[in-house]
């Protein structure tokens, strides 16, 4: 029944669900209480890599085929439980950010279509305000024709600097077209990460100019893989691990082995949906799990 609500406990809280027969990804027919049962599902995994970080949510209240928009704000009639952060920015009167760092909120997050979930590359601080970054992040953005197995290449390669300066890598998809690294790092400020980021990005762009492109302008991308540096701008989010994406089916960002990266021949060898991320956890944990043991200084 259109508009129906139930209600649930959760850890102790009692959320009010609605229309949870509500198709959000119409090719496939995936229901709002599916991404429910998704995140839910997925949760042990997943709120280590949103705890203490401030949560942008891109929101598809009537699926993915309709218009989405960009939540910063925490939303009116946010439940008492829900952590938020004030953060001042853009010279405004800043946001209160919601930082999901329970089962909880995910589930109230869930039930409000936001799909997609982006987080910085720092942590909040006891007061809200920004700390310095610890992680760096690369962006792996094919130009058409080229596709996910290219961006293993340049991943492959990026891995190989890192491990000469002393650093770890640690892969995953993007769930759309593309894939990320993530570098685990002691504490540095968001400027020493970003030029880090692009110094190593133009070197490979020199290096593998057939393949790699460090530039900004987009007409240079074509059949090459644009290594974004400039996520570690402090202001920039990046999709979480283990977040859906806003696409046709319920394809996840998706942590992967550097077995998979190395062996991947075509682009449907690392496309995962919910149902396959959720196997995937249940066999291998989270892939991603103990970057914060492998931190070290950036050179």
């Amino acid at each position: 029944m259109a508009g129906e609500k139930v209600s649930v406990e959760v850890e102790g809280q009692t959320l009010r669900l609605s229309n949870l027969d509500k198709v959000l990804y119409p090719e496939t027919g995936f229901t709002k209480g599916e991404v429910i049962d998704y995140y839910a599902g997925v949760a042990d995994v997943l709120l280590p890599h949103l705890r203490d970080r401030l949560l942008t949510r891109k929101r598809w209240p009537n699926g993915t085929g309709e218009q989405f928009f960009f939540e910063k704000n925490t939303p009116r009639g946010t439940p008492g439980f829900v952590r938020t952060a004030f953060m001042a920015e853009h010279g405004d009167n800043g946001v209160e950010y919601v930082v999901a760092d329970d089962l909880p909120t995910l589930v109230w997050l869930a039930n409000l279509a936001a799909l997609e979930l982006h987080v910085h590359q720092w942590k909040v601080g006891p007061r809200g305000g920004p700390q310095d970054a610890d992680l760096v992040v690369f962006d792996l953005d094919p130009g058409t024709p080229a596709d996910i197995v290219d961006c293993c290449n340049v991943a492959l390669a990026l891995r190989e600097l890192l491990a000469a300066d002393g650093l770890t890598a640690f892969a995953k998809t993007s769930g759309n077209k593309g894939a990320q690294l993530y570098v685990p790092i002691e504490p540095a400020s968001s400027k020493q990460t970003s030029a880090y980021a692009k110094r190593l990005a133009e070197q490979l762009a020199q290096a593998l100019p057939d393949l790699v492109v460090a530039a900004m302008d987009k007409r240079v991308r074509k059949g090459k893989v644009f290594i974004d540096w400039s996520q570690n701008n402090a202001a920039k989010t990046t999709v979480a691990p283990y977040s859906l994406r806003g696409v046709a089916r319920p394809s996840v960002s998706t942590p992967l082995t550097w077995d998979e990266v190395a062996d991947a021949r075509q682009a449907s060898d690392l496309a995962f949906v919910s149902a396959d991320v959720v196997r995937r956890v249940e066999e291998h944990g989270d892939l991603m799990a103990d970057m914060a043991g492998h931190a070290q200084p950036l050179p």
